[in-house]
């Protein structure tokens, strides 16, 4: 019997040994047959930035040629997001231009990002931002899988260029979670508002932030946004039923609206049979308002801007014969929301600011100053040209351009600047700023009269009712005077015989040339002009031509005197007959011409002239003494007075006496 036991169990054991050889065969037979895939590394565009990318860690493959400037790169070692991946890859040492793999993970914001040179490539400064990176070499680290195909933020990713797989836009995971992708119906639920907004991506409810950051957000271009306000605290004292259980009632901005005339929506049937208004006459301006629409600002304060241009427009009785207003939003460029001649009254304008979107990006104000300038004061958009024209910039915390040159450009051509500073830069946060003191730099006088600074963004309304004050107070809008808008000049013609019938004309011609030049109206540039021999004559008066085609058929109709040339006497008879009458807030300008040496004495006449404030330019021609150009000259006599050889040649000094004539203008004190 025992003998029988012992047999099965052997059996048993060699059975067991039989099983368990196959089985390792047939493994490792399988392991034969089924092959690991082999990880692609995904290649991107050197314009891709980080943020653009929603996963946390991942390795891809730059091409050549990203050391081009026109990637951008934001700090030192540690990346924003907002940079060029390949760009940082570059600067960091890990890739020169030729390309090549590299492993990038994502870290948390800082609080600023210093700029350096580095490896050829320029990175740039940036306050604080939601998101960074690093980079280093290309080598995955093991028992770590890395993605084949990069996730993005937007379905229209850089890198579907190159035939890569992307996938539809999700939210960023929360830290130690596993981001899971959005499905295309739940990206169409997405409000066309979101859609227009950012394509970066949106920090997960978890995170605690309402907002949506857009692009580079400088310090004092806050990141966060305070979500407790109460509307207790503001407005209407009361819970909006549009909050979610449990939470406190946001701010509403449109709840200003009930201090400002605000007309309940059941009762417009009945405003709109009512007749338009024409406008505030002690008010007439062209007022273009540059918003900030940089990603910094926020949603919920991009709606607080929108509601002060709305309680503005309330405010401003809007229409052809007062004020009209257009707006300019400016992120990384300026695009016009509208111009001055769309909207005509102000329900109509309150409308259209309610459906303005935010454009995001960079707060480049000094390029929005430069659009403004060239593009938006011109006949074809509204402006009206008697009427002030007025830039109101409003700027979350400080912009991230210089806008010194733009401005001096935009007072050189007659627009009033204002600034609108909102929640400026601390002491901790100056060593951010571009372009320090860059108000003073923009606005048309430094003296306080054209600069608002306002603590926070929720205190923006309190600003509507100053801010209104000082731009309808036209007789103090100071940058509506320019050099071609705020002068009486009057020209002194030496008719003597030596200049001769064929030169007269062609000194005529000269005065013409400069002539046309300025802004003539009884309000602008008034022209006057006097003949001299031994005597004197009066050809016409500033009050007695009142537009530019006028004053040109009347230099046309001045006839060649002939005589002596009494030079002295021509310039004390100019002061009481010409510049006697010359209005207080006028710039006095005296242009003298002359062929030939005077014969009587020039330096009393012309001390007189310098002390009563005239400004006077002496052009000789000819046989004209130097000497004595200099004495009737304004002081530098090097910027006031000419020598011509010959009369064909005084065309030729046009321009240069018209620059002059500016930049002495443009060069006084703006305080």
């Amino acid at each position: 019997m025992g003998i029988v036991v012992l047999t099965m169990k052997a059996s048993v054991i060699e059975m067991f040994l039989v099983l368990l050889v196959t089985g390792i065969h047939s493994n490792k037979d399988m392991n034969k047959k089924i092959k690991r895939p082999k990880f692609t590394v995904p290649q991107i565009n050197c314009d891709v930035k980080a943020g653009k990318i929603i996963n946390p860690e991942f390795v891809v493959k730059c091409p050549a040629g990203c050391q081009d400037p026109k990637y951008h790169v934001y700090g030192t070692d540690i990346y924003a997001s907002y940079s060029s991946v390949c760009g940082a890859a570059i600067h960091s040492g890990v890739l020169d231009n030729s390309g090549g793999k590299i492993l990038v993970r994502k870290v948390a914001g800082q609080s600023g990002y210093k700029g350096s040179y580095s490896n050829g490539v320029q990175s740039l400064s940036l306050p604080r931002w939601r998101e960074s990176f690093v980079v280093s070499e290309g080598k995955p680290q093991k028992g770590v899988t890395y993605p084949s195909a990069l996730t993005y933020s937007s379905a229209k990713s850089p890198a579907a260029k190159t035939g890569e797989a992307t996938k539809a836009y999700q939210k960023p995971p929360v830290p130690g979670t596993t981001a899971q992708p959005v499905t295309p119906m739940q990206v169409t639920g997405a409000t066309a508002t979101e859609a227009t907004a950012t394509s970066l991506p949106k920090p997960s409810p978890s995170t605690g932030s309402t907002t949506s950051s857009l692009g580079p957000q400088p310090v004092g271009h806050r990141s966060w946004e305070l979500d407790l306000w109460s509307t207790s605290s503001y407005a209407s004292g009361h819970h909006s039923p549009r909050a979610n259980p449990g939470e406190m009632d946001l701010w509403q901005p449109g709840s200003v609206l009930l201090d400002a005339g605000f007309v309940p929506k059941e009762e417009l049937s009945t405003q709109s049979l009512e007749p338009v208004s024409q406008g505030d006459p002690n008010c007439k301006v062209d007022l273009s308002f540059l918003i900030d629409g940089s990603s910094s600002i926020g949603k919920r304060r991009f709606r607080i801007q929108k509601q002060f241009l709305a309680d503005v427009a309330q405010a401003l009785d809007i229409g052809p014969g007062g004020p009209l207003m257009g707006v300019v939003q400016y992120g990384d460029n300026p695009a016009a929301q509208f111009n001055l001649r769309t909207h005509v009254n102000s329900r109509d304008l309150k409308a259209a600011i309610e459906k303005i979107t935010q454009r995001g990006g960079l707060s480049n104000a000094g390029r929005a100053i430069s659009y403004v300038t060239k593009n938006f004061f011109s006949k074809a958009n509204g402006n009206r040209g008697a009427a002030p024209n007025v830039a109101v910039v409003i700027v979350d915390g400080w912009p991230t351009d210089k806008v010194e040159e733009a401005s001096r450009f935009a007072r050189e051509s007659g627009i009033n600047i204002f600034f609108i500073t909102v929640e400026g830069a601390t002491e901790n946060e100056k060593q951010y700023v571009t372009e320090p003191n860059f108000s003073n730099k923009a606005v048309c006088r430094t003296n306080g009269f054209y600069s608002l600074n306002v603590q926070s963004w929720f205190s923006l309304h309190k600003t509507v009712q100053p801010l209104l004050k000082r731009i309808c107070d036209t007789d103090r809008l100071a940058c509506s005077k320019t050099c071609w808008n705020s002068a009486d000049i009057g020209f002194v013609i030496d008719g003597s015989s030596s200049v001769g019938t064929g030169n007269f004309r062609t000194v005529l011609q000269f005065v013409a040339n400069i002539s046309k030049e300025f802004e003539i109206s009884e309000t602008d540039t008034r022209i006057g002009a006097v003949q001299y021999t031994y005597e004197q004559r009066l050809e016409f008066g500033f009050e007695d031509h009142s537009t530019k085609a006028d004053i040109l058929n009347a230099i046309k109709r001045v006839g060649y005197w002939s005589g002596g040339t009494s030079t002295g006497a021509a310039i004390n008879y100019a002061l009481e007959q010409l510049f006697k009458k010359s209005k207080p807030n006028k710039r006095k300008l005296m242009i003298l011409i002359t062929d030939g040496r005077s014969y009587d004495d020039v330096r009393i006449p012309s001390m007189v002239a310098h002390h009563k404030g005239v400004i006077t330019y002496a052009i000789g021609v000819a046989w004209a003494a130097q000497d004595e150009l200099e004495v009737i000259a304004t002081h530098p006599a090097n910027h006031h007075s000419f020598f011509v050889d010959e009369f064909d040649n005084l065309h030729k000094f046009v321009p240069k006496v018209i620059q002059n004539i500016c930049t002495e203008f443009n060069s006084q004190p703006r305080n």
